[in-house]
């Protein structure tokens, strides 16, 4: 399988470095074709400028500043994204890149006015994650990073594809054995995937 793992995290050595290559390690071990997109190590510029949104509608032209993206992200089968939860919500990096990329004609098309989902061939996702809050914290607030992946990110991908959602929850309070545990679960996610 062509699994694009999509990785959001500024700093190398952290907690997320660390999962991001486990990911991509077991991945890889297991036989996927894997096509690591470090957006930092990438040097991807998350601004989506005047011009872009101006053309933003203009199916063909607005792909242009981000085609190389745009084909890694229609020649995945899967997708799974290593990223920090900043302020209940993805990176500004992670934000960026699904605001110039996941474009009319990439993600959705309109059709009489209506979103018509159109990445069909993403058959399965998952997501690694960490956040500096309590599980109980970011329930009762709705946890909205998880209803992005799980809800938004489901309405354009192929239908009924599996979804996969690992957290580590309050990294402002974790110890080594926490962060040990949560790495074995992604690797057995990994390995399974």
């Amino acid at each position: 399988m062509r699994v694009l793992v999509i990785h959001a995290h500024p700093v190398a050595e952290s907690f997320n470095g660390a999962l991001h290559r486990l990911v991509v390690e077991r991945l890889t071990a297991k036989g996927h074709e894997v096509d690591d997109c470090d957006l930092y190590g990438e040097g991807f510029n998350p601004l989506l400028t005047r011009e872009e949104r101006i053309g933003y509608h203009d199916i063909g032209d607005n792909l242009a500043p981000v085609a190389d993206y745009v084909e890694r992200v229609r020649s995945a089968e899967a997708l799974v994204m290593c990223y920090p939860v900043w302020n209940f919500g993805y990176p500004a990096m992670l934000k960026g890149f699904f605001d110039r990329v996941f474009l009319p004609g990439v993600s959705f098309t309109m059709a009489d006015g209506k979103v018509k989902p159109c990445l069909h061939n993403i058959a399965k996702v998952a997501a690694v994650t960490s956040y500096g809050g309590t599980w109980l914290r970011a329930t009762l607030v709705g946890n909205p990073p998880r209803k992005s992946v799980m809800r938004v990110l489901r309405a354009i991908v192929k239908p009924a594809a599996p979804f996969t959602y690992l957290a580590h929850y309050d990294m402002n309070r974790s110890t080594p054995e926490t962060r040990e545990a949560f790495m074995k679960k992604v690797a057995a996610a990994m390995d399974s995937f």
